[in-house]
């Protein structure tokens, strides 16, 4: 996530119960292990880290001595509990269970604050630069007595690195930061999960015009995962590297340091991240210690489940053998998770989407690889919590517990409040605490599986029906968000008319055929009165592929608040599933026209995914929408 998101095999669990103990019992200090720092001195160095210097403890477990190489300390410097222990033997699937219940950091370590800060500064005002707390020891046990098990630390790297130069050294204070809170990590008990978060959008020179750019952009990558691989190379597998965060996908184009990005169409985004993700397994084998059997996490493309599923995203070749993890994240409906256009949740038709989705990625952990959902979650309202909040999560946890997933919770001091250091609803909290691997840890596997299984049926047959669109019917629809996005209606290629902003009045249509129809959305029944401008709509027919394959949809004309739309370019007809047909009026996501694209009556204009001009829309009272719906 950016800047402003506030908000298993068949097999009893008693050999993994017994790892778990004997972890337990090597989080007493460093002591012989890789980072022992007895009688060291730990007076503050004044910049949120310690002043320790690496200490040699070898150890006759795989792991190799702490190292100190031109003040980059490596193996446990801060007087963390980590024993530096590799378990050569235990599986990606194995140690997804060990994880159990995770947690983010968010908005802290990938907090992006160079271009106010340089790149200069006290590690910890990049650390508080959007709104968190510094964090402490404390906060981390509260994490880890709440049921956290894991913790995702997303980090911004090039805050502490003049990268546009050509230097790609990471400024040793952010690392020695990064390291003393992996060590309160390690010190609750907990599994570490370090990225290269957001960044600032650095990713985006990987889409860049020039040649050199590109080059330069894997070099930084490489460079940057080379220094973090070596600080934590004598850390025990319970530190985790993820090789990266959204960015791995079509946000490669992204223009937010690379202005003249944007080259790579949708093809070359999976080339490329597969590229970038090789490059990162690649590198931190290279460094050799405990990263040669380290647990890496692989980030999916753009850590959307559909589309990391897709075919032509690859899983890198490892050297080391079942170590591999998967990262995607989970926030749909995006109206009720991401944003406060949607208040509700919860009919059938909710809950199976949500199960359809999760249960996609067993293609990954039927071969053996881990899945990690490395982002999830409810936005709060000023309110509170959003209405149904515990019935989606305990739904979500449930498919994780019945396919063998670890969930991480996004959070930024909101369900968890890192000055109580505790959860801020007792309902939540015993979720999480039943799903947390002190409480599982003493279950079957079976009796795992059996238990998400009896509840997730439950909850699906206790839920209401909502409305929908049966198979052998078409409906056609305008999708719509609004540029603030606290307006919707219905987005996505499932037609879901109960997924609405309250207010939102449509007026949806049946297709039986050949002919002409309007749609139409009204919002003057919302809080607001309007919709403000637009950041995404596109006129819709559910089961319009496979009802009426091959059909056009000509629009016609286009009212904003009962007056003509002079739209920009030409509409195309065409389709994301092969099911639901849908001309885009605004969606600036498309990059390109896509291939599959049908026009029948050709006006000379430039086809384009965005009719409408946000810029100028302004207040949108009422949309409507006619158009001919033709066969060839």
């Amino acid at each position: 996530m950016k800047k402003s998101m506030n908000w298993k095999k068949k097999r009893k669990l008693a050999g993994l119960a017994a790892l778990i103990t004997a972890a337990a019992l090597g989080l007493t200090a460093c002591g012989d292990g890789a980072g022992s720092t007895e009688g060291s001195n730990t007076e503050s160095t004044g910049n949120g880290s310690t002043g320790l210097e690496g200490s040699d403890a070898g150890s006759e477990n795989g792991t190799t001595d702490a190292k100190q190489d031109d003040g980059n300390k490596t193996g446990g410097t801060f007087g963390c509990a980590d024993d530096g222990t590799l378990r050569q033997d235990l599986t990606a699937l194995e140690v997804v269970e060990l994880m159990g219940n995770g947690i983010n950091l968010g908005n802290t370590m990938e907090a992006y604050g160079r271009n106010d800060l340089g790149t200069e500064a006290e590690a910890t005002r990049y650390e508080t630069f959007w709104g968190q707390s510094v964090t402490t020891q404390e906060m981390l046990d509260g994490m880890k007595a709440a049921g956290f098990d894991t913790l995702r630390l997303p980090v911004a790297w090039t805050n502490m690195m003049a990268f546009e130069s050509g230097d790609y050294t990471i400024n040793s204070a952010y690392l020695d930061r990064v390291e003393e809170i992996a060590g309160y990590a390690r010190n609750a008990g907990m599994y570490v999960i370090i990225n290269d978060h957001w960044d600032g959008g650095w990713w985006g020179m990987f889409g860049s015009a020039s040649e050199d750019t590109r080059k330069q952009a894997m070099e930084l990558y490489k460079s940057m995962w080379t220094q973090i691989a070596e600080r934590f190379r004598d850390y025990s597998d319970y530190v985790i590297f993820e090789s990266g965060n959204e960015e791995l996908g079509f946000r490669l184009n992204d223009t937010d340091i690379a202005e003249d990005s944007g080259t790579l169409s949708d093809d070359e985004c999976y080339t490329v991240t597969n590229e970038i993700n090789q490059a990162f397994v690649d590198t931190v084998r290279a460094s050799g210690g405990n990263n040669e059997g380290r647990f890496l996490l692989i980030a999916g493309f753009g850590t959307d489940i559909k589309n990391t599923c897709d075919n032509k995203y690859k899983m890198p070749v490892d050297t080391a053998k079942d170590k591999l993890l998967v990262s995607v994240h989970y926030y749909d409906p995006s109206g009720y998770c991401i944003n406060a256009s949607l208040s509700t949740w919860g009919t059938k038709q909710d809950y199976q989407a949500m199960n359809d989705t999760l249960a996609l990625m067993t293609k990954f952990t039927d071969q053996g690889y881990g899945v990690v959902i490395g982002e999830y979650g409810v936005l709060l309202e000023t309110s509170g919590l959003k209405e149904n909040a515990a019935d989606y999560t305990q739904n979500f946890l449930n498919n994780c517990d019945l396919y063998g997933y670890c969930p991480v919770l996004w959070d930024c001091s909101n369900l968890y409040d890192r000055q109580s250091c505790s959860i801020i609803d007792m309902g939540m909290g015993r979720l999480y605490t039943k799903h947390s691997l002190e409480i599982q840890s003493g279950k079957s596997k079976e009796d795992i599986i059996a238990q998400a299984k009896k509840e997730m049926d439950a909850d699906y047959e206790n839920a209401t029906e909502g409305a929908g669109v049966a198979d052998d019917a078409a409906m056609a629809w305008i999708m719509y968000n609004s540029s603030d996005w606290n307006t919707m209606y219905s987005v996505g290629d499932v037609y879901a008319p109960d997924d609405k902003t309250a207010g939102v009045e449509a007026t949806d249509v049946e297709i039986t055929g050949e002919g002409t129809y309007t749609v139409a959305l009204d919002f003057t029944g919302t809080s607001g009165g309007y919709a403000n401008s637009v950041v995404f709509s596109a006129v819709a027919i559910a089961n319009g592929e496979t009802l009426f394959p091959g059909y056009y949809v000509e629009i016609k004309e286009i009212l904003i608040n009962g007056e003509p739309y002079e739209m920009k370019g030409q509409a195309y007809t065409a389709s994301d599933d092969g099911k639901c047909t849908r001309v885009n009026l605004y969606n600036s996501w498309v990059s390109k026209v896509p291939d599959e694209a049908r026009v029948l009556n050709d006006n000379g204009k430039e086809l384009t995914p965005c009719l409408l001009d946000a810029e100028t829309l302004g207040n949108v009272e009422t949309i409507s929408v006619t158009f001919e719906y033709v066969a060839e």
